[in-house]
């Protein structure tokens, strides 16, 4: 009897107050940053910060931090985003060891794969399979989704 007064007393199982969060995401983040990672909006190409870095190091979600994509996995697509040819984490075709999720998505226009940071659910950009060998994907991600940590500072 004494069991279900202590569960009662433990409120919501639930991770959080989603209305709270929205609010605690506007104050953490810039409006750019908010539209793109919170409302699955996209950044202008060829506008990001990270599109022409060429720095060794790691790209983390700006929203929560959380090691997204190696400098070793990135590479000049010509689309105006910065594109990785894999996440952080990958083993082969692999990618359960990442902190990335995929997810269908049919804003485009077409069906699409968006990419989402695993731990927060922020929007980062997409996936497509016309990147280089030998993984042949093309992460897509956005700039303002995105914080870069140089090696020294991984």
């Amino acid at each position: 009897m004494e069991r279900k007064g202590l569960e009662k007393d433990r409120g919501s199982l639930t991770r959080y107050d989603e209305s709270s969060v929205t609010v605690d995401w506007q104050k953490k983040l810039t409006p750019e940053q908010f539209y793109v990672t919170r409302e699955k909006g996209t950044e202008l190409p060829f506008s990001g910060i990270h599109l022409t870095n060429t720095e060794p190091g790691m790209y983390h979600c700006v929203c929560c931090s959380t090691p997204l994509f190696s400098s070793e996995a990135k590479y000049d697509s010509g689309t105006g985003w910065p594109s990785f040819s894999e996440a952080y984490g990958t083993r082969g075709t692999d990618e359960s060891n990442t902190n990335i999720l995929r997810r269908s998505d049919n804003s485009l226009g077409s069906s699409g794969m968006e990419v989402i940071c695993k731990e927060c659910d922020a929007h980062l950009g997409h996936v497509f399979s016309d990147g280089p060998e030998p993984s042949g994907q093309r992460f897509c991600i956005n700039s303002v989704s995105l914080t870069f940590k140089p090696c020294s500072s991984q």
